[in-house]
């Protein structure tokens, strides 16, 4: 039998990238796939290639997800086992960016996950089971050059992922986070020359970042890194911070000096 035959998943943002790959991987291995797009048309072509169910909407909004989430349970059978917490926005620049960007990564990246899980955990907690994946990034352990805003609010929604974790473990809920750097997506093509120069050398497929996603699943691990080397990137800003910063200040002057 496929390892999630049967299961009831929910991805964000799957129309395309990281969510889509998702999206495929888990109804390879036998899922009931709810496939959510801000883009109908996308949400509906993988939807209807992988045979699942395609749910258009606001995954960011309170209302959005409250309306996503009952139309998900209602199309894959009563319930929700899975829940991919994928959908993001690249937010770029620094203290100067508008307030209202700011308030919008915080929405998508961070309080999306937040309001997912307010509606999920009642559920999750009443059988005793649930499974909670953030998309977080590698920008959520270290951080991005030039975009302060993604860089924040991924920190945050590490941090949100992490408190989930240890709060309700013992009660059967699990949660993974996905701390990828470089993916080849549409994403990766708005990081501009941050992007280029972190991000691109070492881009992956979308593929191969649900494949990781799969195999922490069997391994029940909460850090999920499809690029090994983040690890070791993790430790030194861990254990030697000044030095870790004079890294990223080094590729800053770098960055600076291409423009």
């Amino acid at each position: 039998m496929a390892a999630h035959q049967g299961t009831r998943v929910f991805v964000s943002g799957a129309g395309r990238g990281i969510g889509a790959a998702l999206a495929r991987a888990f109804a390879a291995e036998g899922a009931k796939v709810a496939v959510n797009d801000l883009d109908a048309t996308a949400a509906g072509a993988v939807a209807e290639e992988i045979g699942g169910i395609a749910l258009p909407g606001d995954a960011a909004s309170e209302q959005g997800v409250k309306n996503l989430i009952a139309a998900a349970r209602e199309g894959l059978g009563g319930g929700i086992d899975i829940y991919c917490a994928n959908a993001g926005v690249p937010t770029g620049g620094g203290p100067e960016t508008p307030e209202d960007d700011w308030a919008h990564a915080w929405d998508v990246n961070v309080m999306a996950h937040v309001r997912a899980s307010r509606e999920l955990l009642p559920e999750w907690l009443e059988r005793g089971s649930g499974r909670f994946i953030a998309t977080v990034s590698a920008a959520g352990i270290l951080s991005m050059l030039g975009a302060a805003p993604y860089s924040a609010t991924k920190h945050a929604a590490m941090a949100y992922a992490e408190w989930l974790a240890f709060t309700y473990r013992h009660q059967g809920v699990k949660v993974h986070a996905i701390c990828p750097q470089g993916v080849r997506t549409a994403m990766l093509e708005v990081t501009g020359e941050p992007g280029q120069l972190v991000l691109a050398p070492t881009a992956i497929e979308p593929e191969e970042v649900a494949t990781a996603v799969l195999a922490g699943i069997a391994e029940d691990r909460f850090l999920i890194l499809p690029h090994p080397e983040v690890a070791d990137y993790y430790a030194l800003r861990a254990t030697q911070p000044d030095r870790w910063l004079g890294g990223m200040n080094k590729m800053q002057r770098q960055l600076e000096g291409r423009a």
